[in-house]
Parts: C-alpha cells; structure tokens; sequence
C-alpha cells in the first residue's frame, strides 16, 4: 500500500504564504498522480490542484495565480505552495495519491489519502 505524510499547515496572517509538503512511501509503483484537497468546517471536501509524475497539473481555477503545485520525483513528494492566503483558504489541507488511468478532479480518482495539516489564515 501508499503511505501519504504532510506537513507545513500552520497559523499565518493574511497575505502570507505556506507551503505544503506531502511524502509518498510504500508501494510508489501503484501511483501516478497525487492531488491536494481542503475541507473547510462544514463544508465538503473539494479538490485544490493535482500533479502526475510526467509534471501535468491542474489547480482548482479560482486559486490559480496564488496556489501551484509542483513535485519531485525523487523522493516522491508534492508541494502545495500558497501565496496571498485569505481567511477563506481557512482548511484542513489533504494529500492523494492514485493510479493512472483516472481523472484528477473527484475523491473516486484516488486511493490513498493523508491523514491532513491544518491551515490557519487570520484576518
């Protein structure tokens, strides 16, 4: 199975900038494309950008220009950077991963999840 670690969630100001972290471990082989969500208290879970091993991205549209994704294949990890940060982008943060052949923008796409980082933006 896949392991999903992340880290970097934290409390920052509005304006401010973070960047996500999330290591894959275990059996890599099974995946092709990992993905950043974020749950907002009370509301659903909703896809933020994803990334497949080729480099091929797609950020949720209305966070491009503050939000990238980016990888390194090496150690199997992707990054979430967030700049500008709203109170809005106020969520947990969580990692997927899963296979090829699949699209990248519903939950049903991925296999493996983290277990999530809290980010906090205060006004």
């Amino acid at each position: 199975q896949v392991q999903l670690v992340e880290a970097g969630g934290a409390l920052v100001q509005a304006g401010g900038s973070l960047r996500l972290s999330c290591a894959a471990s275990g059996r890599i082989d099974l995946i092709y494309r990992m993905g950043w969500w974020r749950q907002a208290p009370g509301l659903e879970r909703e896809f933020v950008a994803a990334i497949t091993w080729d480099g091929d991205t797609d950020i949720r549209n209305f966070l491009t220009g503050r939000f990238f994704i980016s990888r390194v294949t090496a150690n199997h990890t992707t990054f979430l950077q967030m700049n500008n940060l709203k109170p809005e982008d106020t969520a947990v943060y969580f990692c997927s991963a899963g296979p090829a052949g699949r699209g990248f923008f519903w939950e049903r796409d991925y296999d493996y999840w983290g277990q999530g980082t809290q980010v906090t933006v205060s006004s």
